[in-house]
């Protein structure tokens, strides 16, 4: 997780008369955001409210935030992403929509920096599997097979039984993808650490005990959304055991025996994910770079019976 905190609900931005394209626009929307140096994932969900329209994104890295402000100005919608300030020009979304697509770029005042894509995000809606596979081990406790570094000087190691993230460096990320699953998993975290468990590569749970202004939404969030319904202590230096059910975009989440996240909608994809292609299966990646010492444990996974 990055030290941002959960952000508000879904807050209003510039209030304006609903025109008849604005509904064309309302939904969730899994983006692909393209510059001349790099190709990364964003989201961003727009709903009519009281007149009006509310909306949030999903950054490349951060919480989930409301937008400044919007309108709509013929067949395009006008996004605010930041208000000038400073002598740094306003950076606006410029979209369009054709169907279930939209199109468009990121300006900062004149100037064209980034090319926008969209595809509508898929509801997930799927029923609990009726059974599951027996729990089948994903780190073996020996080394890093099936296992790989996510870019950067990698520090993980297998010790002792455990997937060890010696110091600060590249995240890691199983070889394997998945799609409904029930993952088991255990980790240590020491004094002032900050990582996270992302499921399918999109979706974080927060593993971290830094304290900060909000430590109720450290340990066992659901980074930028939704903190755990039960408070418990965060547990530094403790192994804490955490059983996650993920079907469609359904979450459940136990920790040391207590249920935190019940049957949960996940909205979107969080700050950090690999994509956000949310129809895909993907992998189980574990954070590395925020903070070394992390240690995790007895990873398996179970998956619905054909």
């Amino acid at each position: 997780m990055n030290r941002l905190w959960l952000a508000p609900a879904l807050v209003a931005f510039s209030i304006v008369a609903i025109y008849p394209q604005a509904n064309l626009f309302t939904g969730r929307w899994d983006f692909t955001v393209t510059t001349d140096r790099d190709t990364f994932p964003q989201w961003m969900e727009v709903i009519e409210k009281d007149g009006g329209l509310q909306a949030r994104i999903q950054p490349r890295g951060g919480a989930v935030r409301p937008f400044s402000a919007a309108k709509i100005e013929g067949s395009h919608l006008l996004v605010t992403l930041s208000p000038a300030r400073n002598n740094r020009p306003e950076t606006i979304w410029d979209l369009t929509v054709n169907g279930d697509k939209l199109t468009g770029v990121q300006k900062s005042g004149e100037t064209t920096n980034a090319q926008l894509a969209a595809v509508r995000a898929p509801e997930l809606k799927r029923p609990m599997p009726a059974q599951w596979t027996a729990p089948e081990p994903i780190f073996n406790g020996k080394d890093l097979s099936g296992w790989t570094p996510m870019g950067g000087v990698s520090h993980w190691v297998a010790q002792n039984g455990e997937l060890v993230n010696a110091e600060k460096g590249a995240n890691v990320r199983t070889t394997r993808t998945f799609d409904d699953f029930k993952l088991h998993i255990e980790v240590n975290c020491p004094d002032h650490c900050n990582s996270g468990i992302f499921l399918r590569g999109r979706y974080e749970i927060q593993i971290g005990t830094e304290g900060g202004t909000q430590p109720r939404n450290e340990m066992g969030a659901i980074y930028g959304y939704f903190a755990p319904a039960q408070d418990l202590p965060m547990g530094d230096g403790q192994w804490q055991v955490f059983d996650v059910t993920l079907v469609g975009r359904t979450v459940t989440v136990v920790r040391n025996g207590v249920t935190i996240h019940d049957r949960l909608e996940l909205p979107g994809i969080t700050g950090g994910a690999i994509d956000s292609n949310e129809g895909q299966p993907g992998p189980f990646f574990l954070q590395g770079d925020h903070t070394g010492g992390l240690r995790y444990r007895n990873i398996t996974v179970s998956l619905p019976k054909k």
